[in-house]
């Protein structure tokens, strides 16, 4: 018979995220991972495997802690076009509140890979075009309804959207300057924003600046 776990998963899996984040997958060994997470080496291969599919299962854990639960959030509760620019906004704020400068681990574990390292690759590359996915979702729902204009194809605005939040994730760690941040979101704002306003009886049809949500995450 199987002996039970004898340590919280949820809890050695936030440390090995702290360790990851903190030193990046390379510099990161299984000796830090073991002594951070309380746990012996044995077990945590074991549990987790080697060194890799820990670090899968540690990204997959701060994706849904961060951008999925962002996306689900969002997406459910606004139109289209406001999604995206809350979402950006709520970046800009999480990076302006990193004092630590920590920076993303999906896009910190981006800029790490290497290209001899075709397996961490493709883990990084897998989450990626999850992010770009939801920013596919929205254009396509937004321009099918009309509020965001057809002068690009969906798949090019999502490639742009996902570009310009690995920019702002990149910018926030070396220059954390709100007016640098939202300096490059306007404009893609701008292009989001080209579509004429429907006209609501009783309205001038203007249409309302979107704020940045409070929530962060």
């Amino acid at each position: 018979m199987a002996r039970p776990r004898e340590f919280d998963e949820a809890a050695v899996l936030d440390a090995a995220i702290q360790q990851f984040w903190l030193r990046g997958y390379e510099a990161t060994s299984v000796r830090d991972l073991a002594d951070e997470m309380g746990i012996a080496g044995a077990s945590l291969y074991n549990a987790f495997g080697n060194k890799r599919m820990l670090f899968e299962r540690s990204l997959n854990r701060y994706l849904d802690q961060t951008f999925r639960e962002r996306i689900r959030r969002l997406e459910h509760s606004l139109p289209p076009r406001d999604a995206i620019v809350a979402f950006l906004q709520e970046i800009i704020k999480r990076s302006l509140n990193d004092k630590q400068r920590l920076g993303c681990l999906l896009v910190n574990s981006a800029l790490e890979t290497t290209p001899h390292d075709r397996e961490l690759q493709q883990i990084v590359a897998t989450f990626l075009n999850e992010v770009e996915s939801f920013f596919l979702r929205c254009v396509t729902s937004g321009q099918r309804d009309d509020t965001i204009p057809k002068a690009q194809t969906a798949e090019d605005l999502a490639r742009l959207l996902l570009g310009v939040l690995l920019g702002i994730r990149v910018l926030a760690r070396a220059r954390p300057d709100r007016k640098l941040l939202e300096g490059l979101v306007r404009p893609v704002f701008a292009l989001l924003d080209n579509a004429a306003p429907r006209k609501r009886p009783g309205k001038s049809g203007k249409r309302a600046t979107i704020q940045g949500s409070d929530e962060s995450k």
